[in-house]
């Protein structure tokens, strides 16, 4: 029998001012920051989303959580591209320290833009270096889908949103509906509801 998960977070959509706020470093890992990692996990698997920031949950924190499906992490050949990574992630102040010069454009999504997509091109292979929860000094390469996600979470505890990375062209066919995603979420704030 599952047990029944209280989601204590609201995901922060755009026009929510801690999105564009960078993240600052954890000085330490306690119970307070592994009760937070549980807690965006919870957050992001309710949202049905493969990775959150802490800026997405109205924190200013350098922690984001990814968890990538087996299914999705396959190339072209249906080979496994990053078996050796276990699932889920939980990156504290995570740095990527080489982005390789090949790239590939794919559809990006976001929890904290809803029904939004966009072609966003990023580098298709890094490596990051970042804390785990038991302080532990890490680091790893990665390629594929988990690339791209690390790539998005990163960019979020900088500040950066992924229409940002979008095309020029594609930012002004989806300014309409961006103008009117940030005034109703000035409206919720305004109002108390986030």
């Amino acid at each position: 029998m599952e047990r029944s998960r209280i989601i204590k977070y609201c995901i922060r959509i755009y026009g929510d001012p801690v999105l564009k706020k960078r993240a600052l470093l954890i000085e330490g890992i306690n119970p307070e920051i592994r009760t937070l990692a549980q807690d965006m996990l919870e957050t992001m698997y309710d949202a049905k989303g493969i990775g959150l920031a802490a800026q997405q949950i109205g924190k200013t924190l350098s922690i984001c959580v990814i968890d990538i499906p087996v299914e999705a992490d396959i190339n072209e050949a249906s080979e496994r591209q990053n078996p050796e990574i276990e699932m889920p992630l939980v990156l504290i102040d995570p740095e990527l320290f080489h982005l390789s010069k090949q790239t590939d454009s794919r559809e990006e999504g976001c929890l904290s833009f809803p029904e939004i997509m966009g072609s966003v091109v990023r580098p298709s292979e890094i490596k990051i270096r970042y804390v785990d929860l038991k302080g532990q000094v890490r680091q790893f390469q990665a390629c594929g889908l988990l690339a791209r996600a690390i790539q998005h979470e990163v960019d979020h505890l900088n500040g950066i949103l992924f229409i940002e990375r979008m095309s020029q062209v594609k930012r002004v066919s989806l300014s309409g509906r961006l103008k009117r995603m940030r005034k109703k979420t000035a409206e919720s704030i305004k109002t108390g509801s986030v």
